[in-house]
C-alpha cells in the first residue's frame, strides 16, 4: 500500500495558523509543548501539518500544559518513523 503524502507548513504558515509569534513558538518547541520542526534541508525547516492539526485540537479542547507535552511526545516517533520510510 502507498504512502500517503504528507503536507509541510513553513514557519510563516504555522504562524497564521497558530496565531503564534516565531518566537513563542521556538520556545514551545524548547518546552516540549509545541511539535518540532522537520529539517528540509542546510537552512530550511518545516511542520507536519497533521502534527499541528493535532496540537490545535488538544488546544481547542483546552489540554493542560501537561498533556500537550505529553502529545507531542506521542507525535515524535510518529514523524521520525514516517521519515525513515523514505
Amino acid at each position: 500500500m502507498a504512502e500517503q503524502l504528507k503536507s509541510f507548513l513553513r514557519l510563516k504558515q504555522v504562524k497564521a495558523v497558530t496565531g503564534m509569534s516565531r518566537s513563542w513558538i521556538y520556545e514551545a518547541i524548547r518546552r516540549g509543548e509545541f511539535p518540532a520542526s522537520i529539517p528540509l534541508g542546510a537552512r530550511a525547516v518545516a511542520w507536519d501539518a497533521a502534527s499541528i492539526a493535532d496540537w490545535q485540537a488538544a488546544r481547542i479542547a483546552g489540554t493542560p500544559s501537561a498533556e500537550s507535552r505529553e502529545l507531542v511526545v506521542r507525535l515524535e516517533p510518529a514523524r521520525k518513523g514516517a521519515a525513515s520510510v523514505v
